[in-house]
């Protein structure tokens, strides 16, 4: 009776075990599809999802708009009669939304000095893509801080919690079939 006890006792902790190392990464998936559907409803903007990841787009709406890209990127934040901070209903510039402009004084590092202005991450033109650049070299920004037009001028104003969205970018997505599909419309 006793081998039984101890034989049950090791199934069920191997079980127990087993089961607690799948539960985070459940929990993990779960959030990630529970960002990308919020960055769908949080868009102030039409997303383009022709030829696109629907997860990635809706994944990526979210990070621009929840961790403050948005906030340098588009200049002025608010629509006219549309700031908080005044009292007004929230609305953000959607006229101006990711086009960049924001000046954050002058680069004295470099000479001569230049200013430090966001960039505009809209769609290019041409390749749809943010600023113009491919997924590497978006990411390479991110990571580094690297100017992509002088990669020996270091971005100085992005600030330390990009360091977490660069990371968060980095993971494996959890796409199941419905999520990876993409829409043509």
């Amino acid at each position: 009776m006793e081998k039984h006890i101890v034989a049950s006792s090791r199934f069920w902790l191997a079980g127990m075990f087993a089961i607690s190392m799948m539960l985070p990464a459940s929990t993990g998936h779960a959030d990630e599809n529970n960002d990308m559907l919020q960055g769908f409803d949080i868009a102030p903007v039409k997303l383009n999802l022709a030829g696109k990841n629907r997860a990635l787009v809706g994944l990526g709406s979210y990070l621009v708009n929840t961790t403050g890209c948005n906030d340098c990127h588009t200049h002025p934040n608010w629509a006219k009669d549309g700031n908080p901070y005044l009292g007004q209903k929230e609305k953000i510039n959607t006229d101006q939304y990711l086009a960049g402009g924001r000046t954050f004084g002058m680069d004295t590092i470099v000479y001569p000095p230049v200013p430090i202005v966001s960039a505009n991450l809209t769609p290019d033109e041409t390749t749809g893509k943010p600023a113009g650049l491919t997924l590497d070299q978006f990411l390479n920004v991110m990571r580094t801080g690297h100017d992509p037009d002088d990669p020996s001028r270091l971005l100085k104003v992005m600030p330390l919690v990009l360091v977490v969205v660069s990371a968060t970018l980095t993971r494996p997505l959890p796409l199941t079939r419905e999520v990876a599909s993409t829409d043509t419309d």
